[in-house]
């Protein structure tokens, strides 16, 4: 077992419980980011909006997916590993066979 494996199972419980919490609480995080972000556009005058405007949203994004991957462990679904992203299409069918 590797030392990244090793870490990530001394990490399992902690991720579940931020998920968790991510889950109960993912209004009043965004609520705090938008927050957040107003205060620091004002203070630098505007000047990085769109940069504040990106990571604002790219966090808010990660929020749900730390809420969305709670929410999946109850209704059955499998766990991807961590992996961001919408989940793999399924196959083409395949083409008939040739007579």
């Amino acid at each position: 077992m590797g030392f990244l494996d090793q870490l990530k199972a001394k990490l399992a419980p902690a991720k579940d419980k931020v998920s968790d919490l991510a889950q109960q609480h993912e209004d009043k995080i965004d609520h705090g980011l938008d927050k957040a972000a107003k205060m620091v556009d004002r203070k630098t005058k505007g000047k990085y909006s769109d940069k504040i405007q990106m990571g604002t949203g790219k966090a808010k994004d990660a929020v749900g997916r730390l809420a969305e991957h709670d929410r999946g462990k109850g209704a059955g679904a499998k766990d991807n590993g961590g992996t961001a992203g919408p989940p793999t299409p399924p196959s083409p069918p395949a083409p008939p066979p040739a007579p």
